[in-house]
């Protein structure tokens, strides 16, 4: 482990088409598109997709840290990938991911927007596949690895969606959402399955959950004391033009340029209030790893980001006109 193999590529398409795939899974594509949808789509689409983002991919961490299947052996397959190599393998969270946003995104949109059904469902169907297809391509996971984490991720979708509104308007209207927001995630953190090595699950699972709860704290921020997300909904798909084109893109770079300072200062600031309490180098990753570490330090610094996506960020749009 920790040992990349040698490999020749004889296909360069397949290759940087899967290795584009892979990505589409991984926190790069979570922090564009998921802010991107709130800035520049629609609230709502963007909350929905959020809430079942965080519930799926929780379900699915868990669930590899508790079946602990082995991911595919090393030969004979070659492994393009080593940071999640220390993960077990069933389900596939890359698999889960691309289903749930992909879905979630079409369900979200079919009744509010008009553009052909068919058209939609291709590009979920397109989307979620060449995800899974990446994970098979790069050697990080088996066919059952990928049709067990999609089969999952749908199987959830279908139960979630009879309460998917229900969940929303009690997130954005009921008094103890921010305190539950928080609270139930930082519990989910600290009571994660122990494992006999370290695994960045743990800390993956903190990452989302500490994203999901800031975001859904801005969501409910945002509902108090702006104006009301349902005052805003079902507005229609408006027309795009050039100079629509442009204000989406300033949004999206201003807003991408603000979350990423934001990730950045946290981390510093936090690891450095957690290194002056338990009295540890900022440079041991062995002490980094530990529990009331990871935890405070992913989850602080990233609940922080999914704040700012959600309140600083679109007040820095109005704040310079870009709304």
């Amino acid at each position: 482990q920790g040992c990349a193999q040698k490999y020749v590529v004889k296909n360069y398409f397949y290759y940087y088409l899967f290795k584009f795939s892979a990505a589409l899974g991984e926190e790069i594509f979570y922090i564009t598109f998921l802010p991107f949808t709130y800035w520049n789509i629609d609230h709502s689409v963007s909350r929905r997709m959020i809430i079942i983002w965080s519930i799926v991919m929780y379900i699915g961490q868990v669930s590899k840290d508790i079946l602990k299947w082995p991911r595919p052996l090393s030969p004979p397959v070659v492994k393009l990938e080593m940071r999640t190599d220390a993960e077990y393998g069933m389900p596939s969270t890359h698999a889960m991911a691309a289903t749930a946003i992909s879905f979630s995104f079409l369900i979200a949109t079919m009744n509010q927007y008009k553009y052909p059904f068919e058209l939609g469902l291709t590009a979920a169907f397109v989307f979620s596949t060449l995800v899974c297809l990446s994970r098979l391509y790069t050697g990080m996971h088996t066919v059952l690895d990928v049709i067990g984490g999609a089969l999952i991720s749908a199987v959830l979708l279908v139960l979630l969606y009879p309460a998917w509104d229900s969940i929303d308007h009690l997130l954005l209207t009921s008094p103890f959402c921010p305190l539950l927001s928080i609270a139930v995630p930082l519990v989910l953190c600290y009571n994660y399955p122990k494992l006999d090595y370290y695994s960045p699950t743990r800390g993956d699972t903190t990452t989302i959950l500490g994203a999901g709860a800031g975001a859904t704290v801005g969501f409910w921020l945002n509902n108090q004391y702006a104006a009301p997300a349902y005052a805003s909904e079902n507005l229609g798909f408006p027309l795009i033009t050039g100079m629509m084109v442009v204000l989406m893109l300033a949004r999206f770079f201003t807003g991408l340029f603000v979350i990423l300072l934001t990730r950045q200062l946290m981390k510093s600031m936090v690891l450095s209030v957690l290194c002056y309490c338990y009295k540890f180098p900022i440079g041991d990753l062995e002490a980094r790893r530990r529990l009331e570490v990871e935890v405070p330090y992913k989850f602080v610094t990233y609940s922080s980001v999914g704040f700012s996506a959600t309140v600083i960020v679109p007040l820095l749009h109005e704040l310079l006109g870009l709304i």
